[in-house]
């Protein structure tokens, strides 16, 4: 949806840019073009229309393990209902924590976290997490292996509220 609420509307030749795109951000438009029997500024014109409608951006992807962020972890946070939205702004802002949802369930929110190794896992519960106000209890699953990722821009990266975070997708790949 835009700005006003309608839905953007892209067809085939859109979509063909986009796949184009999630394969090679860096891809030149010459090629795209060529690829798709289309000029370069038709490709030109509506990857900016895709980026101004917020249908799709374009973003570097870091890999956490080749950064020294070799270790990842999934945090279901129980938080006191009046301090829920003070504690997602705080925590959205920790560095180490790369997604962050409010939700309904068992927990008031879930965050993908990653940190260097066990000892910066704990100092970010001790020093960060756990000093944050309305924080109850977090259930931590450590990841073993990721077993599948893909390239679908995911629920959580779309604008859905008027003034969101930087979004910032990261993928992890194997050792």
């Amino acid at each position: 949806m835009d700005q006003h609420g309608q839905k953007n509307q892209i067809d085939e030749i859109d979509q063909r840019i986009i796949e184009a795109l999630q394969q090679d951000g860096r891809r030149p438009f010459t090629k795209i073009a060529a690829d798709l029997g289309i000029s370069e500024a038709s490709v030109r014109q509506r990857v900016a229309t895709l980026i101004n409608t917020q249908v799709m951006q374009i973003v570097a992807v870091t890999n956490p393990i080749k950064l020294g962020f070799s270790q990842a972890y999934m945090l279901g946070i129980c938080v006191s209902g009046e301090h829920q939205l003070a504690a997602a702004q705080q925590i959205a802002a920790f560095d180490e924590v790369i997604y962050l949802i409010l939700c309904t369930g068992r927990f008031d929110m879930l965050a993908e976290v990653v940190c260097r190794d066990n000892d910066h896992f704990l100092q970010f519960l001790n020093e960060k997490l756990y000093r944050i106000q309305g924080v109850q209890r977090a259930e931590i699953s450590t990841y073993l292996r990721v077993c599948k990722q893909n390239d679908w821009a995911f629920l959580s990266q779309a604008r859905l509220s008027p003034s969101p975070p930087p979004i910032r997708h990261t993928v992890i790949e194997g050792e």
